[in-house]
């Protein structure tokens, strides 16, 4: 038997608690697809990652990221399989290929899929790649671009997962910060606000005095 994570598990009773019975029929025979997938032909690959496409359509848009999710995990999809559905997917299925990583990818081999969204300017996918795979797995290099990158999109900081553990005492980042808000100010742009949290952040904490 096949052990379901905790966050998955909670996240598809949450997804079924939503939809209505079509949907929730539908859900449940695409996941059956999916879990025989490793154990079929190749038209038994090709049905469930058609269901994976059509999975807004039978879901609706609210619970599509869900649904999709669910059927990932359903198919133990390896890398080489979110790879191909990042890349021939469209904004939609690349957000749920991305929200999916922490749950199917114990190593850093998908961070070429974090990086191409990171590229983009898609504020919906930078949210989604810097969730928590990003969090365990950028080098802190990446990583500090990756919080830019939100800063310059107009992505909460809120999406950055681990962001106050991350941030802490990184004088590199605060000086990148205070780099970009000076070039705001001099360019006479406002300074976002979530900078300035970002800043606060990396203060380092204080230190405690020694006792006598």
């Amino acid at each position: 038997m096949t052990h379901t994570p905790p966050g998955i598990a909670a996240l598809r009773a949450r997804t079924d608690a939503s939809l209505g019975e079509t949907a929730h029929t539908w859900l449940d025979k695409a996941a059956t697809e999916a879990a025989a997938s490793d154990r079929g032909d190749q038209q038994t690959h090709v049905t469930w990652e058609l269901r994976f496409a059509e999975a807004g359509r039978r879901c609706g848009a609210e619970h599509a990221d869900s649904a999709r999710i669910v059927l990932l995990h359903a198919a133990r999809a390896d890398t080489a399989t979110l790879t191909r559905l990042y890349e021939q997917g469209a904004a939609a299925e690349r957000r749920a290929v991305l929200a999916a990583l922490p749950h199917l990818v114990a190593g850093p081999e998908a961070l070429p899929l974090v990086e191409d969204a990171l590229r983009t300017n898609d504020t919906r996918l930078v949210a989604a790649a810097v969730g928590p795979y990003a969090a365990e797995h950028l080098t802190a290099h990446h990583w500090r671009h990756a919080v830019l990158k939100c800063l310059f999109t107009g992505v909460p900081v809120s999406a950055v997962a681990e962001l106050a553990e991350r941030a802490r005492g990184d004088a590199e980042l605060a000086r990148m910060l205070g780099d970009y808000a000076n070039e705001r100010t001099a360019a006479g742009r406002p300074v976002p606000d979530d900078l300035h949290r970002v800043l606060a952040l990396t203060t380092p904490p204080p230190h405690k005095a020694e006792e006598s």
